[in-house]
């Protein structure tokens, strides 16, 4: 039986959003709302402590490797909880058909924290950066496996010129090449592969030792326990992206207090 492409899948569907999105407004627009905007909030800034290992804290309702993780999922209590924790940053999942997410999520969660907000989708095209900027995101999502050279860097120089940082996220020594030449300041290192949704811890291990000690590095992915993050902090890693272990928490609140040892 032919294994199914999950990332393949979720590509092509939001190819087909995204042209449906510029029938609505288009990028012209969109470029053009943002110039009154107010300031984002510095996302590599509230993430690297020295001697301390931050948090950004996710919310989402589901995913393609578990299906539906939070029954009553409430937009509105997970960033009121995550603000009264103190996480340093906050990732709202955007994507539609396979994470139930909506790009209105970003202003609504905006609205009641002060803390920076990444934007998680898969990000293709200029268009979805404006989208991101305009939407309320302080940063973005690049996924490198997703995006050539020449495409990653033309999105990461956009997001800097509309004042946005840009997690690039790597899953293979191939695609942290890539990245490294980019210059990239923030890279993520994701244990999931995308492909086939198997998740391994050691991957940080093998890619951590490759990245120069100027980079801002965040973990994401198969984050499980005080002690997962613990080593993580040990190996010198800036900040875990965690959304799973809260998502499927009954007290949140608790949960983030445990695997971070607050």
């Amino acid at each position: 039986m032919k294994k199914i492409d999950t990332l393949k899948e979720i590509v092509a569907k939001k190819k087909e959003k995204i042209l449906l999105a510029k029938q609505t407004v288009s990028e012209e627009e969109l470029n053009s709302k943002i110039q009154g905007l107010p300031q984002t909030r510095p996302f590599i800034e509230a993430i690297s402590k020295p001697k301390q290992i931050s948090l950004i804290a996710e919310i989402k309702k589901q995913s393609p490797s578990r299906g539906i993780i939070r029954q009553d999922f409430n937009l509105r209590e997970i960033a009121a909880i995550y603000q009264d924790c103190a996480v340093q940053a906050i990732s709202v999942l955007t994507e539609e058909d396979y994470f139930d997410g909506n790009i209105s999520y970003l202003n609504e969660v905006k609205d009641l924290v002060d803390r920076p907000i990444l934007r998680k989708d898969f990000i293709l095209e200029p268009y979805q950066v404006y989208e991101s900027r305009f939407s309320g995101a302080d940063a973005i999502l690049l996924i490198a496996d997703l995006l050539s050279k020449e495409k990653l860097s033309e999105l990461m120089q956009l997001a800097d010129s509309l004042g946005l940082d840009c997690l690039v996220e790597v899953h293979d020594k191939k695609e942290l090449k890539k990245v490294l030449n980019l210059k990239a300041p923030l890279i993520g290192i994701n244990n999931r592969d995308l492909h086939t949704l198997e998740v391994d811890f050691k991957l940080t291990e093998k890619l951590f030792p490759l990245i120069p000690k100027d980079k801002v590095v965040v973990v994401e992915s198969g984050i499980k326990s005080y002690q997962d993050v613990l080593f993580l902090k040990i190996l010198g890693v800036s900040a875990v992206l965690i959304g799973e272990a809260f998502m499927e928490a009954e007290d949140i609140k608790k949960k983030v207090e445990e695997l971070m040892g607050w």
